[in-house]
């Protein structure tokens, strides 16, 4: 156009430099020239990548076209994700055959060969494979599989399933809820209407749209640029609200410290147990008779613990590390099939029949609602007594080293003080008898408690004359105050989502009205009886920006996510800030 109308086209970039400062945003137009004459149609903000959004906003600040809030205010919390996480090649996106859709899980972008099971997704990974891993859903035994793949697909299980949640702590892209696949172990095939795949198949995810395809495309890491480091600087200046990281290896810690987290607000013991001489002495607990057994095992899981925690204070050195103790149900760590059974038997050198039987007994009809939480603290206070020792053990060596550990115990769902109180006890006593054992004086830590269930937050005065800080575990909170399971929600959210019955999925957004009014309520009670009360939240709400806005508006000092999803609570975070002030 310059060549062949070089009048209009001076008039034309005249025009788009005016209308841009005038709007102040980058500007879609819409023009035309008729009869030499040049007309414009119509203008709008244009619609941008990531990528975009972040340079956009940070040059037109420098210009001085817009201030250091507008830049904030103008950028999406969401659209970060783009440059945090691999990303599907366009030109190679040109041929791919689309198989199904499922939940967006996990964002990012993986290819690699169907593997079904976690042992299958750790050789071909040791071999030199990139590994899809597909599962009916996945538990806790399937984390070093999750941990060796690429990608993971499930056919059950919504956005705070195990899969969801520990996928997106490990930065891996997830797809979840993908009701179309019909997975045969047997065989080891997945079928999706008429396709039928088997294992070394290859496919695609893309766990920012939930989209599944047939075949290997190629994926490119996402660019991240000196604007985005100089917009994370901005967030710090503006915000009230810090952002810790959900994190349970040193790795992961170390990630979400690049990311700007300032502490870990949720560190999940229970993933610690399933590694190599770890889970033998876990089983040798489960099975022990009585109370000396379990001691006799537990002391086997010390050093390792010891070790764990070493490793996880020591990268969030001179930061808060929110450690809670051991959560789910026992049956979470033995073998339910035969074959696995029998393996355990061998290695323990036990009869098949008594693994059996102990299996059996641990079997319980609603195992969420069972044996689990400060409820295995109190029924097996050596449990708590073992873990003391090691966040305790871990912190003074730290300490002798030079370092500075700030360690915080969280004793998860409670529903009475009085739950809380005997966990209490015995993780004091126990520190002091260290501290006193090593000849060293005492290391300051936290003790505080997982409000997860809604009869903790009705009477969070109680529980905060002795617990020194609350976190929100807004996972099961949902869980519970709804009355939704949330691995089973996936089978009537679309058709609730529907009708309107819900907006959205409440464990990917929080229910501010119902769940948020407990928190709310919580946290005022609770600081009526403890002013310097700290709270924050640790579910995966926390890297969500209108919940994360909401936990500032109703005073909470932290939210706690996956390190992948830091910067977009940050921002999040900053928003609120400049909205609630």
């Amino acid at each position: 156009m310059e060549e062949v109308m070089p009048e209009m086209y001076k008039e034309l970039y005249a025009l788009q430099n005016k209308l841009e400062k005038h709007y102040r945003d980058m500007q879609d137009m819409e023009f035309t020239v008729q009869e030499g004459k040049l007309w414009f149609l119509q203008t709008r903000s244009g619609k941008r990548t990531g990528t975009a959004m972040v340079k956009i906003a940070m040059d037109m600040m420098h210009e001085g076209l817009i201030d250091e809030k507008t830049v904030l205010q103008r950028c999406d919390p969401q659209k970060l994700d783009e440059l945090l996480h691999p990303v599907f090649d366009n030109k190679a996106m040109k041929d791919a055959k689309l198989l199904t859709t499922g939940l967006p899980a996990s964002p990012g972008a993986a290819s690699g060969q169907i593997v079904f099971n976690a042992e299958d997704a750790e050789t071909w990974q040791k071999n030199g494979h990139k590994v899809i891993m597909v599962r009916i859903e996945t538990s806790p035994e399937d984390l070093a599989g999750m941990a060796a793949a690429e990608g993971i697909l499930t056919s059950r299980g919504g956005m705070t399933s195990h899969a969801a949640v520990v996928a997106r702590g490990m930065g891996k892209c997830c797809v979840s809820g993908a009701g179309a696949l019909i997975i045969d172990y047997n065989k080891r095939t997945v079928k999706i209407e008429d396709v039928t795949l088997k294992e070394g198949d290859f496919i695609s995810l893309n766990g920012s749209t939930g989209q599944v395809f047939q075949g290997e495309i190629e994926t490119k890491a996402a660019e991240i640029s000196g604007d985005f480091a100089e917009l994370m600087k901005l967030c710090s200046k503006h915000t009230r609200l810090v952002v810790r990281t959900n994190a349970d290896t040193p790795h992961d810690a170390k990630v979400a410290r690049t990311f700007g987290a300032v502490g870990i607000g949720l560190c999940r013991t229970e993933h610690m147990f399933f590694e190599g001489e770890k889970i033998i002495a876990m089983r040798e607990m489960i099975l022990a008779e009585d109370k000396e057994g379990r001691k006799k095992a537990l002391e086997k899981l010390l050093p390792y613990q010891t070790k764990d925690f070493y490793e996880i204070l020591k990268a969030m050195d001179g930061l808060p590390v929110n450690i809670r103790l051991l959560d789910p149900p026992l049956h979470e760590f033995v073998p339910h099939d035969k074959k696995g059974q029998k393996e355990m038997a061998e290695a323990m050198g036990i009869e098949l029949e008594q693994i059996t039987a102990r299996v059996a007994s641990l079997s319980e009809n609603n195992p969420m609602l069972g044996h689990r939480g400060c409820r295995l603290g109190n029924t097996y206070p050596e449990i708590t007594e073992m873990q003391t020792k090691a966040i305790i053990g871990a912190a003074i060596q730290l300490r002798k080293e030079g370092f500075n550990p700030k360690p915080e115990i969280m004793v998860p769902l409670i529903g009475k003080h009085d739950e809380f109180d005997q966990q209490d006890d015995v993780i004091r006593a126990t520190a002091a008898k260290m501290f006193e054992e090593e000849g060293v004086e005492p290391i300051e830590f936290k003790v505080g408690t997982m409000i997860e269930v809604p009869r903790a937050a009705l009477t969070a005065g109680a529980v905060a004359e002795r617990a020194e800080y609350f976190s929100f575990g807004t996972n099961d909170l949902t869980q519970l105050t709804f009355g939704y399971s949330r691995d089973d929600i996936a089978s009537f959210l679309p058709a609730y989502l529907e009708k309107k019955i819900l907006k959205v999925d409440p464990f990917q957004v929080l229910d501010q009205k119902g769940v948020g009014q407990l928190i709310e309520m919580a946290v005022a009670r609770g600081r009526s009886v403890r002013p310097d009360l700290e709270c924050g939240i640790c579910g995966e709400h926390g890297g969500e920006p209108s919940s994360v806005k909401f936990c500032d508006k109703v005073g909470l000092n932290y939210v706690s996510c996956s390190p992948f999803r830091v910067p977009i609570a940050r921002l999040a975070a900053a928003q609120g800030a400049i909205e609630n002030s």
